[in-house]
């Protein structure tokens, strides 16, 4: 699928609009000129914004800048997935932000935006209930929520940059390969043995030129982000109580000492250490439950 523009319609009267979409088998890589902050809660899930392609564990928050290419986050998921999405009129840094003195802080976070921002640690715990309370308050009290919830994310140090450069709609509407034909066929075959040839016919390209092509669209070489959706999938299965060793050839690796090398490549832990540390009790909705193989199933 091409990159498509997403077209959002607002409430009269309204500055912003929230609300919790639902798109897991859709893949939808588009781009927007409104500004979005978005939260996505699942067991694990792969960012792709700009150029940037990263998985989250758990959940993410992360401010998207207008006209900045992005792949829906739940997408693929198969598990239990939350998104609340934020969206801000076109209009919004210009008209609200610009023309207050006391939001210059807001206005440079609304500015950097373009890179893609991932906010954690506290700042996203504080955000995250925030951002649920704006959703029960009316029209004005829920702008007043905005505004403060901007301010925490612009004097926040707890954030990473997605990109190191400008990755806005301009450097891929050119695009006339399928990047969804691309990820349908790594999903189909990452745990069997990718073939970086076979994947070049599909898209009508010579090897040399695809490798050129996806290098430039992700900044990453195909064996690489093959690796890195290997990472992400073992994270899904260590998460439902599966075994290292299960794990490693359930993703396609046939070595467990180099999948236990490229994990902790991606993640700074062992698959071991990730286990224990992220598969415990979890609280969603106000009730507690396990991460296990045989709930995972009965889902």
């Amino acid at each position: 699928m091409k990159i498509q523009k997403e077209i959002i319609e607002f409430e009269k009267g309204k500055s912003f609009k929230i609300f919790s979409p639902s798109l897991k088998n859709c893949f939808f890589w588009h781009y927007h000129p409104e500004i979005e902050l978005v939260y996505v809660e699942a067991l694990n899930g792969i960012r792709h914004v700009g150029k940037d392609i990263s998985g989250f564990t758990e959940s993410d928050l992360l401010l998207i800048g207008s006209n900045v290419p992005h792949l829906n986050f739940d997408y693929g998921i198969q598990t239990e997935c939350k998104q609340l999405v934020l969206q801000m009129r076109e209009n919004f840094l210009q008209d609200i932000i610009l023309p207050v003195p006391e939001f210059e802080n807001i206005k440079r976070l609304l500015e950097k935006s373009y890179l893609g921002l991932s906010f954690f640690g506290e700042t996203k715990h504080i955000v995250i209930e925030k951002l649920a309370l704006i959703k029960e308050k009316n029209s004005f009290e829920s702008l007043v929520g905005l505004i403060e919830i901007l301010q925490i994310l612009a004097d926040s140090s707890e954030v990473k940059e997605l990109n190191q450069e400008d990755t806005r709609v301009k450097w891929f509407l050119n695009d006339k390969i399928r990047m969804g034909t691309i990820y349908d066929y790594i999903h189909e075959n990452y745990d069997k043995k990718p073939d970086v040839n076979e994947i070049a016919k599909i898209v009508s390209l010579s090897t040399p030129a695809f490798c050129r092509y996806f290098k430039k669209q992700t900044n990453m070489t195909f064996t690489d982000f093959v690796n890195n959706y290997r990472i992400n999938q073992a994270k899904i299965f260590l998460l439902k109580d599966y075994s290292v060793t299960e794990v490693c050839f359930q993703v396609g690796f046939e070595s467990l000492s180099y999948f236990n090398k490229l994990f902790k490549q991606h993640t700074e832990e062992t698959p071991s250490e990730f286990k224990k540390k992220h598969f415990k009790a979890i609280e969603i909705n106000g009730r507690i439950g396990f991460i296990t193989r045989e709930s995972s199933c009965n889902r």
